[in-house]
């Protein structure tokens, strides 16, 4: 099974990477303790996790901050992937890709991160009133200066994708990927012009783990009630019938179903990696459980259409 493999200046990056949006805690996902995000980073290390993922908007900066506290001392050991282009404006989220705007974030993360590079650098979402190749040429200025290794991009379609490769050398794309949303439409460009894809949302925002039997009452401001769309109504029901699909399969091969999710998306034709959230060790040595299971084609055929 063919995939782009994400690599930056000789370093490789680990096919499951970790992501940090859960361990910035804040009103996303509620509080997360301090000494508790610092093990998931070294439990992430230790399980041979090299890539980790975050961004600003991530606990407002909290999740860059404890992200430069757990990597003191082994940041040559880490593919760092940060974002731009989410700003806070009246205390609400904003997009902002204007030059100005990425050339001030990226400061502000580095001296956040506690470093003097940045491997690979993401638009994180389009700005509707920057042109994208205004925003790439940024992003390009910043890996002349050096602060930025590599430059990404997340969340474009297949035409922005297409537009972006005009612009700027892209070394990966990230976008959405999972059982209960498998239709990527970027992905057949990656595998086009081999940039590496990396999945986010293969978990559902933890759905698919088997966590939630009856549908939560998330605050409006959470992020499996805002940003997620499978925790109310309708959507709930049907996530819960896949969900019990991934547990079946779980139980019969011995592995978290946290597992089995992830590893239906590694398996998936083009995607070079997966990105896994996680906010306690438990989380990630479930998640990493992934990187060595297999699943036939039967299983994948039934985890995605109920067949056998």
């Amino acid at each position: 099974m063919g995939f782009a493999p994400l690599v930056v200046q000789g370093f490789q990056a680990s096919r499951m990477g970790l992501g940090t949006w859960a361990l910035g805690g804040g009103s996303d996902w509620g509080p997360t303790d301090e000494a508790e995000a610092l093990n998931t980073v070294s439990a992430a290390l230790d399980e041979g996790i090299n890539l980790i993922d975050v961004s600003p908007v991530y606990g407002r900066g909290l999740a860059e901050e404890r992200l430069g506290k757990a990597l003191k001392g082994r940041r040559g050991k880490v593919l760092l992937a940060d974002k731009c282009g989410i700003i806070f404006k009246d205390g609400r989220p904003d997009h902002n890709l204007s030059t100005p705007s990425i050339m001030a974030e990226c400061e502000a993360s580095l001296k956040r991160l506690q470093t003097d590079y940045i491997d690979l650098y993401q638009i994180h979402w389009p700005d509707a009133h920057v042109p994208l190749e205004e925003a790439l040429q940024a992003l390009t200025r910043l890996k002349e200066q050096g602060k930025v290794r590599a430059v990404g991009v997340c969340n474009l379609s297949a035409e922005q994708l297409q537009k972006a490769c005009t612009t700027a050398d892209i070394a990966c794309m990230q976008g959405p990927l999972s059982l209960l949303n498998n239709k990527p439409q970027a992905l057949p460009v990656c595998a086009e012009k081999q940039i590496p894809f990396y999945a986010y949302g293969a978990l559902g925002g933890g759905i698919l783990s088997g966590k939630y039997k009856a549908a939560p009452n998330f605050r409006r401001c959470d992020a499996r009630r805002y940003f997620y769309k499978y925790y109310y109504g309708p959507a709930f029901e049907q996530a819960q019938i896949t969900a019990r699909r991934v547990q079946k399969v779980a139980e019969n091969k011995q592995v978290p179903p946290s597992a089995v999710a992830l590893a239906w998306v590694l398996q998936q034709p083009g995607v070079s990696g997966v990105l896994a959230g996680a906010r306690s060790v438990r989380q990630v040595k479930a998640n990493a459980a992934a990187l060595t299971l297999t699943l036939t084609a039967q299983e994948k055929e039934y985890l995605q259409y109920g067949k056998h």
